[in-house]
């Protein structure tokens, strides 16, 4: 009496594509999973441009609390001061320099909060005539690089007399088209129902806007007042046309000081200036890091 045939146990499972041949194709090599290979390379890259970004501020750090004799010098053995930064606070009016920044950049952000958030909510809520064509006219102003309207903003401002003013710096920036298209999008992503809600109640159209839309889209309020300010804390060309005097000066310009050649360049004092100018900040942006990211992954552009 014979028995059933056993079916051949193999150690690994059977390509169809051999078995129907029954031989396995010439050249053919063994499979493998890139993702770990993927993501290591993704991690050393990422890495890579971390200390790219990191290098000029590390940099910064060592010449700034380290003597001037060991700007260029790595020297485990270096001592550290705090002089460079009393010395460069002396060599410059920079707490009226500072106060002169904190002036511009809150007026500024002031002005574009108000006005970006009107034109958002009218673009975003009510349909009037030319409504699109507005829009697409506002968007023209993020193709226009702000260095080409210089001389015309320089007749206007000397036209209006506000050379050499804090206002006469802020108010070609009063209207930002960057703000406008984001509050805009943010304020489309608020249901409808939210706003017929508040008509119900008995909300006008600025109540609406300003106990329903507002509250809602804060996040996206704190993530461009961080590019607002970042922006014209830095902006150094327009200042520097504008302003004739210490009174009116932000510390961007001021720092121009420290690059006199007269008496040759000491960077240990110029690193240390720039750290306290970039100071406020680099701890802003820490403090609201979080919230800036979130804004623009809620407001999504659309």
């Amino acid at each position: 009496m014979t028995t059933p045939a056993q079916p051949l146990q193999t150690s690994r499972p059977i390509d169809p594509a051999t078995a129907a041949g029954g031989k396995e194709p010439r050249g053919a090599l063994p499979a493998f999973s890139a993702t770990g290979d993927t993501r290591l390379v993704d991690i050393a890259g990422a890495w890579l441009l971390g200390l790219l970004w990191l290098l000029p501020l590390l940099y910064a750090l060592w010449s700034a609390f380290h003597p001037s004799a060991y700007a260029t010098r790595f020297s485990l053995s270096a001592p550290l001061t705090l002089d460079n930064f009393v010395h460069a606070w002396q060599a410059a009016p920079f707490g009226r320099y500072l106060i002169n920044t904190f002036v511009l950049v809150t007026v500024i952000l002031a002005a574009q909060l108000v006005l970006a958030t009107l034109a958002a909510y009218a673009f975003a809520r009510f349909t009037f005539r030319g409504s699109e064509v507005a829009f697409m006219i506002v968007l023209l102003q993020l193709m226009v690089m702000p260095d080409v309207l210089i001389v015309e903003n320089y007749r206007t401002i000397a036209w209006m007399g506000l050379r050499d003013s804090i206002l006469g710096i802020a108010l070609p920036y009063f209207a930002s088209a960057f703000g406008i298209f984001l509050l805009r999008q943010a304020f489309k992503t608020v249901p409808k129902e939210l706003d017929d809600a508040a008509r119900v109640e008995g909300a006008n159209a600025w109540q609406v806007l300003w106990r329903v839309y507002v509250p809602l889209a804060r996040p996206v309020y704190v993530a461009y007042a961080l590019v607002s300010i970042s922006h014209h804390w830095n902006n150094f060309l327009w200042p520097l046309i504008v302003t004739n005097s210490v009174e009116t000066r932000p510390l961007t310009v001021g720092l121009q000081i420290f690059s006199s050649t007269d008496q040759g360049i000491d960077w240990s004092l110029i690193t240390a200036a720039t750290l306290m100018t970039a100071a406020p900040l680099f701890i802003a942006f820490l403090l609201f890091q979080r919230q800036f990211v979130q804004s623009f992954m809620r407001a999504g552009i659309r």
